[in-house]
């Protein structure tokens, strides 16, 4: 499923000729979406499913710092992926030892009786940045939308939200960040675009250009290998060359500019389609070219802003 050995390093070869002196500065690089479980806790994990040899295994911080601070990676946001409210509490709980965890994004189940006690218990820690939502659950916000109501409390609360959805959610979260403009709002894993090399579908650049018109609502750089892969055929190896991922960072950058933009690997997910390393190196070309501010920026300071952490 992997480049192979010989395509990475030549890629990378190629890559470390361009880089400028202030790249190799030991600024911090953090990644805004990583997920942590362990499925030998007594009452084990909802996800990932058994039948699943990849994932279902201990994933703990010193797992991913093993591979990550070779990378100049030092800390890194957690997203919950499972919907087990306790959960919340577990991740925060998480020790990250030499990996910074600045916060975590947690999930409630808006739009329900229980969620405004949840919010309050989780808001009295400063490290529950906000929570991730799934782009279904917004299919209707009217005025009378518990789910709308409930997002309100969020934002009041001053936490951010995190949207993961495919394409279509776009409009949608045009519509959420009118209604809500004071809510900062995350687009997950570049609305789960397929990636297939050439200039993304106009309906996407649409949609992200509608979403982007709101400065409350940041874009995650995350899972640009899981949306390769949906264009090739199961088990063939992503494109480990970050030119074939340009035409849809252009596109982002022009549309959301320098201060929106957002890095997240989505590992250890990612390891289906590619190492770490080559996902880290996608983006790490790309932003170098847009000079010592955006990059970073895009490693450390956007994320500040969007989730507003103590200090930030």
């Amino acid at each position: 499923m992997h480049p192979s050995r010989r395509q990475f390093l030549a890629v990378s070869a190629a890559a470390a000729l361009s880089v400028p002196a202030w790249a190799n500065e030991s600024d911090s690089i953090l990644d805004c979406h990583t997920h942590f479980y362990d499925p030998t806790r007594p009452v084990g994990v909802p996800w990932p499913g058994k039948a699943d040899k990849l994932l279902y295994r201990r994933v703990l911080p010193a797992d991913y710092h093993a591979v990550a601070k070779p990378l100049g990676i030092t800390g890194t946001v957690i997203v919950e992926a499972s919907s087990w409210v306790e959960d919340n509490q577990w991740l925060l709980d998480l020790k990250g030892g030499p990996l910074s965890i600045p916060g975590i994004v947690g999930r409630l189940a808006a739009g329900t009786p229980e969620f405004a006690g949840q919010l309050e218990r989780f808001r009295k820690s400063n490290r529950w940045l906000g929570m991730r939502l799934n782009a279904d659950q917004l299919d209707k916000l009217d005025r009378a939308s518990p789910v709308l109501r409930d997002l309100k409390q969020l934002s009041e609360a001053n936490r951010e939200l995190d949207i993961n959805g495919g394409p279509g959610m776009l409009p949608l979260v045009n519509q959420l960040a009118k209604a809500l403009p004071d809510l900062r709002i995350l687009i997950n894993h570049c609305a789960n675009l397929p990636i297939d090399g050439k200039a993304p579908p106009a309906e996407w650049i649409q949609g992200m250009t509608m979403a982007a018109k709101h400065s409350n609502v940041f874009c995650k750089v995350s899972s640009l290998v899981g949306g390769a892969a949906q264009r090739r055929p199961a088990n063939a190896p992503v494109p480990a060359d970050p030119a074939f991922y340009r035409p849809v960072l252009h596109v982002l950058w022009d549309t959301f500019g320098p201060d929106r933009l957002i890095f997240g690997s989505d590992w250890p997910v990612s390891e289906r389609f590619a190492p770490l390393a080559t996902v880290f190196g996608i983006v790490d070309a790309f932003f170098r070219d847009q000079g010592q501010e955006a990059y970073r920026k895009f490693f450390a300071g956007n994320a500040a802003r969007a989730y507003r952490w103590p200090g930030a």
